[in-house]
């Protein structure tokens, strides 16, 4: 068995819980002394319960970083130019922290979602994860991850719904949902 492998993992799929899954191996990591940084692809100026957590354990140990405006424009309407602008600086971002060694866990965090989005190419982003630091851990979130990462990734886990509270009308919980 081979240890000290940087593993690619994926979580996807339709359920919630893909972000707080790599949040929780991200936490599991710190108590093991690596260091963990978040690229948040989407997410921007609003206030997740994470940012604070991740001050906690303070920055030399993890770093959250949201690069986003918070939504994105798909179906009919067309990709804000400017969403692009920061998705490709989110990524340009990310990269050179992966490459650069100083962190062993980097999180994708919805990179799936802007890959299906049309505003990052799929095989650029899998090229570059194939080729990144053997030691460096990449956890890539969102759902309908591409064949072509999954292919490549070492664990894939798909969260699937069951049953949700929304449902009821129960609407987002401060400290469960953000």
């Amino acid at each position: 068995m081979q240890e000290g492998k940087g593993l690619l993992i994926i979580y996807t799929g339709p359920g919630k819980g893909k972000t707080t899954c790599a949040l929780g191996t991200a936490f599991r990591a710190v108590g093991q002394g690596l260091r963990v940084l978040m690229v948040q692809f989407i997410k921007g100026s609003w206030h997740y319960g994470e940012l604070d957590a991740a001050k906690l354990l303070g920055d030399d140990k993890m770093e959250i970083r949201p690069m986003g405006r918070g939504f994105v424009k798909i179906g009919s309407a067309e990709t804000d130019p400017e969403d692009i602008r920061l998705c490709e600086q989110a990524w340009q971002f990310a990269l050179d922290r992966i490459s650069g060694g100083s962190y062993d866990l980097v999180v994708l965090d919805e990179i799936n979602y802007v890959i299906s989005y049309g505003m990052l190419d799929a095989e650029k982003v899998a090229a570059a994860l194939a080729s990144r630091p053997v030691q460096v851990h990449v956890i890539c979130t969102g759902r309908n991850a591409h064949p072509r990462l999954v292919e490549l990734a070492d664990l894939v886990t798909e969260m699937r719904e069951v049953k949700h509270p929304y449902t009821k009308g129960i609407l987002a919980q401060r400290g469960i949902d953000y």
